[in-house]
């Protein structure tokens, strides 16, 4: 099983906490990056390869890479297109995805608890997502809602009258079979083809959900803590409270 994670951004959004202008994955918490957390986890559940998308200050990534002990080997892909959706960032990773093995789809800005990358590694699903119940409503959460066990809606903005009975935030992170992977690629295809390149990927798999929801499932990984790092609150966030919360069960994390 590979990885893919998304690095390409920018995150002009926390200058004044990365005055260096660094790219997002790079900005450090506890003494360490969040891609270097990203990578040690990775290797500690047994991946070996990942495939890192970049985009912005590509070279400072590359660089950083090379200087962790504890890693899976990494296969850069680059995205010269990373100012317009992400869609474009997971397009640049296809043939990982259409490469006929199981994958994981993980954003690169997030801090989070070992126990919820444990989770997807180690679900009995094939297609996976993963869900905190425990969130602040409000328009920047990627909502997953559940109906009846299925998954009916993946996306910021839900429909007021879409019938639900379970509604939680996603953590950005995925597992996809070998299939789902493939149609993933192809509906990243059609979003470059048709001239929607500034989707960010959720939409391409969220299409690729409804189609088909009975072939998904999710892991409730409410309780845990993560947060993904956006606005500068996050930051004091992630530095105050999560890697405190995360410690407590990893102290040296």
């Amino acid at each position: 099983m590979n990885a893919i994670i998304l690095a390409a951004g920018r995150g002009s959004r926390l200058a004044e906490h990365n005055p260096e202008g660094l790219p997002k994955c790079l900005m450090e918490f506890g003494g360490r990056s969040l891609l270097a957390r990203h990578l040690e986890l990775l290797f500690r559940f047994g991946i070996r390869d990942v495939d890192l998308v970049i985009g912005y200050e590509a070279d400072k990534i590359i660089d950083h890479i090379g200087t962790l002990a504890i890693r899976p080997d990494v296969a850069f892909h680059f995205n010269p297109r990373y100012e317009l959706g992400s869609v474009l960032s997971l397009w640049a990773a296809r043939d990982t995805l259409n490469a006929g093995a199981p994958v994981l789809v993980m954003d690169a800005d997030v801090l989070y608890h070992p126990g919820i990358l444990q989770r997807l590694v180690n679900t009995g699903m094939e297609n996976c997502y993963l869900m905190d119940r425990d969130f602040l409503p409000g328009e920047e959460p990627v909502k997953i809602a559940v109906h009846n066990g299925l998954m009916v809606d993946f996306r910021k903005q839900l429909d007021p009258d879409l019938a639900l009975d379970t509604i939680g935030e996603s953590v950005g992170f995925f597992r996809f079979g070998p299939d789902c992977a493939a149609t993933i690629a192809n509906e990243c295809a059609r979003f470059d083809t048709e001239g929607l390149g500034d989707a960010p990927h959720e939409e391409a798999l969220r299409n690729v959900l409804l189609r088909q929801p009975e072939k998904f499932g999710f892991e409730d990984v409410s309780g845990l803590p993560w947060i993904e790092i956006d606005f500068p609150e996050d930051v004091d966030r992630a530095r105050e409270e999560i890697l405190a919360a995360i410690r407590s069960d990893y102290p040296d994390f």
